[in-house]
């Protein structure tokens, strides 16, 4: 009766709310259980209109892959010195602004930057600057040293082109998270720890890691899920996996499984277990590290 009730005092609220909610199912929810029923078939090329249901086999065969593992492992390499770096540069940064120096806010405005220019935009920029025969890092490498590097031409010289590129597009995200973070931490703790006789050593580890831990905690979640998906960069900047498919992570494999070899059925089991694997991960890591004990009680 009271859930009746509350619904038709707040009619008007949920007319205005339903539109959103239409939108909302038709570009989410609807391919997501699309791309769940074609998992299951033998969507492809020879079957692009007379699919049918055929089972786990589309999973099987992606398992049993050499392909994924391969590209899972890649995939968790790329993801993990991503966030290192990201983290490393971005708190590193964010404790350096933190601090009251001369033109803090121009300093802080240029970092930023890296991320507020559009992907793709920077991914062009980037794969032209690596470019073996006029880009400007090789000219910089011969003029300086007298080295030439094959970035594009080779595996783990895409793979590290495309991994420079993702290390400058993310580290202002994790910057401004930690910055935000510091600049909310009273003084008044760190002037009780220099009564007490604590070293700078000291005040980060047991005052500003505990304090930094919740905000950071869910903004690397988000990041691990960002690089683990990030399609533009690796796509753009090795021009599609080149050399031979090689430089591929799974997101991008993905894509080139279903939308240039047409097996539809594979890509959608491979992507429901990209799915999985994000949806565990995040799962376990906000639960292990307890980020949110705080907020939810």
């Amino acid at each position: 009766m009271k859930s009746a009730q509350q619904y038709q005092n707040n009619g008007l609220v949920y007319l205005y709310v339903m539109p959103a909610v239409l939108v909302m199912s038709l570009i989410v929810l609807f391919p997501f259980i699309y791309n769940v029923v074609i998992s299951f078939s033998n969507m492809n090329l020879t079957h692009f209109r007379d699919w049918e249901i055929t089972g786990i086999s589309a999973y099987l065969n992606v398992i049993t892959d050499r392909q994924f593992w391969y590209f899972f492992s890649k995939t968790i390499l790329w993801t993990v010195l991503n966030l290192i770096f990201h983290v490393g540069i971005g708190v590193s940064l964010a404790l350096l602004i933190n601090q009251d120096i001369h033109g803090k806010t121009i300093f802080r405005t240029l970092l930023i930057l890296p991320w507020a220019v559009p992907q793709y935009i920077t991914a062009l920029t980037w794969r032209g600057m690596f470019n073996s025969e006029y880009g400007v890092i090789n000219i910089m490498l011969g003029r300086l040293f007298g080295l030439e590097f094959p970035w594009l031409s080779t595996e783990w010289g895409a793979f590290t082109a495309c991994l420079i590129t993702n290390i400058w597009l993310g580290f202002p995200f994790m910057m401004i998270i930690a910055l935000g973070a510091l600049q909310s931490i009273p003084d008044s703790l760190y002037e009780a720890a220099d009564i007490d006789g604590a070293s700078r050593w000291s005040q980060f580890r047991h005052i500003t890691v505990p304090l930094l831990k919740p905000v950071m905690v869910p903004a690397i979640t988000l990041g691990v899920i960002w690089t683990f998906n990030n399609f533009n960069v690796v796509w753009l900047v090795s021009n599609g996996g080149e050399p031979s498919d090689s430089t591929h992570i799974l997101v991008s494999w993905v894509y080139k499984a279903g939308f240039t070899y047409f097996r539809m059925g594979y890509a959608a089991a491979f992507s429901m277990l990209i799915f999985a694997i994000l949806l565990l991960f995040s799962w376990k890591f906000i639960s292990r590290t307890k980020a949110t004990e705080n907020i939810y009680g």
